[in-house]
């Protein structure tokens, strides 16, 4: 056994040091003298020799506070132990765990999460304080989603996914931003606080203009002004990638429009209008918008409509109620179903369709055309659901109205606009409680909105 013991010796010797060169703030006790046994220098640390069973690797564990410069233990642990490991790092990135920048503190005996007293305490202030070591899985804050400050960003977008996207926005908008955190893409700092104690949804001024004005797409830059995007080439992306559709964030300044104009036009007296839960930008394909455009262009060509301060083929924007067969436009679910019958999917992917005419009411009280109206509150009167859901579905659309003919009496026969006008403008009076408006043409509408309201 001797000999076996003085094999290893200089295996053991060149060990002892290797870590001590490496590891300088480990202590060694000193060497004993026996005078009946040959000289052996011993440490408060054991080698594990070969042959003898180890635990493997270095756990990360802290060392146990009961070395003390100049002292010597009076034992060396049980052969089979690892080396004694370094001062313990609580986080697996070596920076300071707010501001990312410097190197944790060490202090001899243990790593430290932040670099200085100053960022501790900035970062118990945010609420960002770790409790104890066991609620650190070892990664780091840097490039963690905004919302839940756990999981990786997704490339390109401040959340790590929809969910947390949509629990952000809904959060910050029914109460304040309870993470305190600005909601601007790609800012960590602190929101601005409020008088009655709450967070803001931004840092600064410059931050929330930009949170408001998001492009829809890439979710990074300000949107053009008369545009959903920030740019041509997110345009064209948006518009090879449909048909589609995109969520709205909650603060942003079309979510606004739109259900603004949803709560102005809910006109039915007696109910209360419901309110909107999720707005989503329905993206065309290439070959629907231009076959929209070329109609607009023809009818603005005769019409003169933005000579007379109006829009483009004197465009606006109507409501639609239609079946939904599916769950469609609910929290996370953007993919059509596919059903030919449900009327939602078609439309959103299609569009209108004269084809389909009378396939649901069998008529039309102004003929075969496309039936929308300003009133929110009567077209949610068409508005299905051929599934347990707790939301309701109903279109926004751009529509041509060109020169419009004011009707107040039903005329089923038609099949078009009487001469000289684009379109049929019935109004409220005669045979009609509420507005609508119908074209005839299916160039003349297209889905511009999907907005889930309450039921």
């Amino acid at each position: 056994m001797a000999a076996s013991v003085a094999s290893h010796l200089p295996l053991a010797l060149s060990l002892l040091h290797t870590v001590a060169t490496q590891y300088p703030g480990l202590t060694k006790s000193q060497p004993t003298t026996n005078p009946s046994a040959p000289s052996v220098p011993t440490a408060t640390f054991t080698i594990a020799l070969p042959g003898s069973k180890s635990n493997g690797a270095n756990n990360g564990a802290s060392s146990n506070g009961n070395q003390t410069s100049g002292q010597a233990t009076s034992a060396a642990p049980a052969a089979g132990t690892p080396l004694s490991t370094p001062p313990a790092n609580l986080n697996g990135s070596p920076l300071c765990q707010y501001c990312h920048t410097k190197p944790k503190y060490v202090d001899g005996v243990k790593t430290h999460l932040y670099c200085s007293k100053s960022c501790a305490a900035s970062a118990k202030t945010n609420g960002n304080q770790a409790t104890s070591n066991s609620q650190h899985s070892g990664s780091s804050t840097t490039g963690n989603c905004d919302f839940c400050h756990s999981r990786p960003k997704f490339p390109g977008h401040p959340f790590c996914s929809k969910a947390c996207a949509k629990n952000a926005s809904s959060s910050t908008h029914s109460g304040g931003n309870p993470k305190g955190t600005c909601q601007a893409p790609g800012c960590t700092k602190p929101t601005h606080v409020n008088k009655d104690g709450t967070y803001g949804d931004y840092c600064s001024l410059s931050h929330k203009t930009l949170g408001e004005t998001l492009c829809l797409l890439c979710l990074q830059n300000p949107k053009q002004t008369n545009s959903h995007f920030c740019s041509k080439a997110c345009a064209d992306n948006a518009e090879k990638q449909g048909p589609m559709i995109l969520e709205v964030p909650a603060g942003h300044v079309t979510f606004r429009s739109v259900s603004d104009q949803f709560k102005a036009s809910w006109r039915h007296p007696g109910t209360k209008c419901p309110p909107v839960k999720r707005v989503y930008k329905i993206v065309s394909t290439q070959a629907s918008l231009a076959a929209f455009n070329a109609y607009k262009a023809t009818v603005e060509a005769k019409g003169q409509f933005v000579a007379a301060g109006r829009s483009a083929g004197n465009e606006n924007r109507r409501w639609h109620g239609t079946k939904r067969e599916c769950h469609f436009g609910d929290k996370g679910q953007t993919q059509f179903c596919g059903s030919p019958t449900c009327s939602l999917c078609c439309i959103v992917k299609t569009s209108f369709d004269l084809s389909l005419f009378g396939k649901k009411t069998g008529w039309g009280r102004f003929g075969k055309g496309i039936y929308t109206s300003s009133t929110s509150s009567k077209s949610n009167d068409y508005s299905t659901n051929d599934c347990r859901c707790s939301l309701k579905a109903i279109l926004l659309n751009k529509v041509i109205v060109g020169k419009g003919c004011k009707v107040t009496q039903d005329n089923t026969t038609l099949t078009a606009p009487p001469p000289g006008y684009d379109s049929v403008l019935a109004e409220k009076g005669g045979n009609l409680n509420y507005d609508e408006l119908v074209v005839y043409t299916n160039d003349a509408i297209r889905p511009s909105f999907l907005v889930m309201y309450e039921a």
